[in-house]
């Protein structure tokens, strides 16, 4: 079990039917929260990957806490619009950390991306983030604190160059990377305006790849181990922006640099050391 640093905190994490999404759950409850999770998957029939909502809910029930499934599609304006309330029904109350982790990542070359892979990109990967957390912004003011985290991507930085050095896993993420660029600009203004409120809003992406199983699908077969981080630490960098303190906000943070700046261990997703 975990510190219970979270005890009485409702979360919300999207993306948690698998991967970064479910492992943030898991460990968010393993240290005492009340969790709701997000996602399209609910049941096997609906995976096109391992891992579904019902698969998460079962591992967090574990803990004790409150455990609440929203199946949604989060490029869908309308299912954002329910899912913060659905949340909250279930729950009890208004949420006090929001995990936008859900995000669709699909490939390809800018001088032919096709516009309509590209909106819903964009739809999903920074509309969606802004959204909900528009929707849990005026209760955490109301009560002078809340957390918004957002899981940000190494592929929002420029590539350097001339000349410039592709390949590998960088090759088709300009696209992907322009929309996580604009989610940590739209994460930097939002902090900034809710400035003094006590709403905390960071992002934080990995510094290497995170072998969820969507990452496994899309480049397992061109990542080197040592471009592999594992997940455990990456889910340490995301609990320490859900409890961060007021004046810790508007940054984006790589993992496993906040990690050691500041002095954390990583531990087991059920917050027992590793």
């Amino acid at each position: 079990m975990g510190s219970q640093r979270l005890d009485g905190k409702r979360v919300l994490v999207t993306g948690a039917s698998r991967g970064i999404g479910a492992a943030v759950a898991h460990r968010v409850a393993a240290e005492g929260a009340d969790v709701a999770i997000v996602a399209r998957t609910v049941n096997a029939q609906d995976a096109y990957l391992p891992g579904t909502l019902v698969d998460t809910a079962e591992r967090l029930r574990v803990f004790g806490g409150g455990v609440v499934v929203v199946q949604a599609d989060l490029a869908d304006e309308g299912d954002r619009e329910r899912v913060v309330r659905e949340a909250e029904q279930g729950l009890g109350g208004p949420i006090d950390v929001l995990v936008n982790n859900a995000a669709v990542a699909l490939y390809g070359t800018v001088a032919d991306y096709q516009a309509k892979r590209m909106r819903l990109m964009y739809e999903l990967n920074c509309v969606a983030p802004l959204h909900l957390a528009q929707q849990v912004v005026p209760a955490m003011a109301e009560r002078g604190a809340g957390w918004i985290v957002n899981v940000s991507s190494g592929t929002a930085r420029h590539w350097d160059g001339p000349p410039f050095q592709l390949g590998g896993t960088g090759t088709g993420t300009t696209v992907y990377g322009a929309t996580k660029a604009a989610l940590n600009r739209v994460n930097n203004g939002l902090a900034a305006e809710l400035h003094g409120t006590g709403v905390r809003v960071n992002t934080v992406e990995p510094r290497a790849a995170v072998m969820s199983e969507g990452a496994r699908d899309l480049v397992g077969d061109i990542v080197r181990p040592d471009q592999i981080e594992p997940m455990e630490a990456m889910v340490e960098a995301v609990l320490a922006l859900c409890d961060c303190p007021a004046d810790h906000t508007g940054n984006t943070h790589i993992s496993l640099d906040l990690i050691a700046e500041l002095g954390l261990t990583v531990r087991n997703l059920d917050g027992t050391p590793s």
